[in-house]
């Protein structure tokens, strides 16, 4: 890893001290050696493919077909099944890129940094269909799309949008290791925003539409409970699943780059090289 920061380093002096572009180099170099790349699946990601593959149609059913409506909430607590456990793992994903960051910020390894990044790009998934799939779930439930009022919606918006930017900031064109650093300092602001939400009904009970957890009052049905923890284990297999592809296209993609920036210095010092020894002759019959 030290070796990555002396690339990057002297990478940011040649892009900025010499004609050649080294983000346009790289890009170019990894176009160039994509073919070259292993796949990202393996003897588990294809076990965790095939149990999706299972798993999802046997949640629809028993969401959608088999698990009975609710006094209350008649069908449309259905879409609880799903909601609830992508909010658990939106939270988990972003956590995830909290502690990634943390570690980055702490070990400068990149390694902790792709984690974070993948985690990041999964939780903004997730975080965006809790948003959709709550908003639908609240239109029958509570008579509207959307409540300002309501603390949790505010602050899972706002979790959304601070994924959005943490994501943009690792676009913008800058030295690769300070994007890094930047984008981890929100990654850490977001990750800080869990709990908050999670406690947020409790806190703020007089400002909120939402109700308080029931897993454990006791008040659930058998097969209620059942197609639950079915979502929690069908969405956290899917999470698991994303998080293994995403982080190993991330880390090749890093090896990649940073064999590109090593060829290009290398490339730069055999021509400032062959320049000094073309000089030499030259400056000896100026000398004469």
């Amino acid at each position: 890893m030290g070796m990555v920061g002396i690339a990057f380093s002297d990478c940011y002096c040649l892009h900025t001290c010499g004609d050649v572009d080294i983000w346009e180099y790289t890009r170019g170099h990894i176009m160039q050696s994509t073919e070259k790349q292993e796949f990202t699946t393996s003897r588990g990601t294809r076990f965790m493919g095939i149990s999706l593959l299972i798993g999802i149609p046997t949640l629809l059913i028993f969401a959608f077909l088999l698990s009975p409506a609710d006094d209350n909430m008649d069908d449309a607590v259905r879409l609880i099944y799903v909601h609830v456990p992508m909010a658990i793992f939106a939270y988990v994903a972003i956590i995830t890129t909290g502690i990634g960051s943390v570690f980055f910020l702490w070990k400068k390894s990149r390694w902790w940094d792709t984690v974070a990044h993948a985690s990041a790009e999964i939780g903004l998934i997730l975080c965006g269909l809790v948003l959709i799939t709550g908003s639908i779930w609240g239109r029958p439930t509570w008579n509207t799309w959307w409540e300002w009022g309501d603390v949790r919606l505010v602050t899972t918006l706002v979790l959304f949008l601070m994924i959005l930017g943490y994501l943009a900031l690792r676009q913008v064109p800058a030295n690769p290791e300070m994007r890094a650093k930047r984008a981890s300092v929100v990654g850490i602001i977001a990750a800080v925003n869990i709990p908050i939400i999670n406690r947020s009904v409790e806190w703020w009970e007089n400002n909120t539409l939402h109700q308080k957890s029931s897993l454990t009052d006791g008040k659930l049905e058998n097969l209620t409970l059942f197609t639950l923890f079915l979502g929690f284990i069908v969405v956290g297999i899917s999470y698991l699943w994303l998080m293994t592809h995403r982080f190993r296209v991330g880390w090749m993609t890093t090896e990649i780059e940073t064999a590109g920036i090593a060829e290009l210095i290398e490339e730069r010092l055999n021509e400032g090289n062959s320049t000094v020894v073309n000089s030499q002759p030259q400056q000896k019959d100026g000398t004469k």
